[in-house]
């Protein structure tokens, strides 16, 4: 269940950091969120579809594991776009 295009442009024009920037960081890790957000939704419906609660699972670790790398190279970034993405709250 990929992204529209439409919403996934949006994301990456909001995100980005130069015109020609589609890969980084913050764009992989607002990308992973949006698919997350609505595969969670999906799975609310579709209780004992496995293969997507796996997927889900895959996608939530590649989305800690680039907010693990984020925060060490730049916690000023980190902390916006958890901010932005509302992903924790922060005291």
């Amino acid at each position: 269940m990929p992204l529209q295009k439409e919403i996934k442009t949006q994301l990456i024009q909001e995100y980005q950091k130069h015109p020609t920037d589609t890969g980084s960081t913050e764009v992989q890790i607002s990308i992973l969120t949006t698919r997350i957000k609505q595969l969670t939704e999906h799975l609310k419906i579709n209780k004992h579809d496995e293969s997507s609660r796996r997927g889900l699972l895959i996608m939530v670790g590649r989305r800690r594991r680039l907010m693990n790398y984020l925060r060490r190279k730049d916690y000023v970034k980190y902390l916006d776009l958890v901010q932005k993405l509302q992903l924790r709250k922060l005291k």
